[in-house]
Order: structure tokens, then sequence, then C-alpha cells
């Protein structure tokens, strides 16, 4: 039997995120996924989206679980991990439509989601879509209690990690070329934020 990474977080957000993709995706080709960490979204979403190509990808280490949940499920337009840190000059990836992440800012270096945001500015093509779900701060304030926890979790660790405050994701964006076109509540006091490239 092939036990895989599983993530109860990835089955309870699927579908409220599949309504966003469906629309901020509708004209999309290729979509690169950052992060796609146990592979769950990467199949669901690829199955559900199949109009588009999706592009796994994360670090070398999170690859087997990937490609375990991609053998399980396999799709036509569902494409095998490339090895990407955000953090590279050079993101080893063609122009694409969409760029979908998932729970990732928070857990990385605010130098990394400078470095996420460029990266995506870059392999966006004209009018395509970025699109993260997470938690964020509004106003510098935390949206819930448990949002509060989850941060003091988070920065306690010690490695730059820590809920984001969407002004400043947004700043990071509109500094790339990118438009707010959406703000959408999710379950668990998170939130899916699309933006466009002008």
């Amino acid at each position: 039997m092939n036990v895989k990474p599983y993530s109860a977080a990835c089955e309870r957000n699927r579908e409220p995120i599949l309504a966003v993709l469906q629309v901020a995706f509708a004209h999309a080709h290729q979509v690169l996924e950052i992060g796609s960490g146990t592979g769950q979204h990467a199949v669901y979403f690829a199955r559900h989206l199949p109009h588009l190509t999706w592009q796994t990808s994360d670090l070398p280490q999170h690859h087997a679980s990937i490609n375990a949940w991609i053998a399980d499920e396999p799709a036509p337009n569902l494409k095998a991990p490339l090895a990407l840190d955000v953090l590279q000059t050079d993101w080893p990836v063609i122009p694409v439509h969409g760029v979908y992440t998932a729970n990732t800012l928070h857990i990385m270096s605010w130098d990394a989601v400078q470095a996420f945001f460029r990266g995506a500015g870059v392999v966006l093509r004209s009018a395509g879509a970025l699109v993260v779900y997470g938690p964020f701060n509004h106003g510098g304030r935390y949206t819930s209690d448990s949002n509060a926890a989850f941060d003091a979790d988070l920065r306690s660790r010690g490695v730059g990690s820590g809920l984001r405050d969407f002004e400043a994701v947004n700043e990071q964006a509109a500094g790339v070329g990118l438009k707010l076109q959406s703000d959408t509540a999710m379950p668990a006091n998170n939130r899916t934020l699309v933006w466009r490239k002008e």
C-alpha cells in the first residue's frame, strides 16, 4: 500500500479555492504552482481544470510526495514537479498564464516573499493571474484569535516566518505590475487573493 503525506487542510479548502480558480484561470493555458507541498491541490485542480496545463514545483525534498500523488491520480495536463526555490534569480520555467500558491507566504522569510513576487512578475504573461491562498492580517491587525496564535507559533520558530499584512503583499504585487482583482474570504479565516498583470 502506498502511503502518501496527507493534509486535511488541503481537503477542506480545495473546493472554495477551485471556485476562485475557475474564474481567475478561465482563459489560462499554463499555470505554475509554487510550493506544491503534498501534491493534493495539484491533482485535484488539474482534474477539475482540464483546459490548462498544471505545472507543479517545490524544493526537491517535497518531490517524492508530489510524485506519489500524481502517480495515484495521473492526468494528461498535470506535470511532474520542477525544482524551484523562489530565491533563485531565474526560475526554470517558461512564461505562464497563471501562478498559484497556497499556504506559503507565511512560512517564507520576508526576503523570500519579495523574491516570490519578483519571480511571479517575470514569469507571468501579460494579463496573467497570480492567485495566493492563505491567512493575512489587515491594517496590521489579526482577523481572528486563531490567526494570532498561529502567527505567534510561526514567529517562535525563528526563521523569519509569520503572517503577512495584506497591504504589504499588495504593495509587492503592485511593484511588479500586478493589480488586485479580488480578495475572497475562505474557510478558517483565510483569504484567496487574485492579482492580474497589467
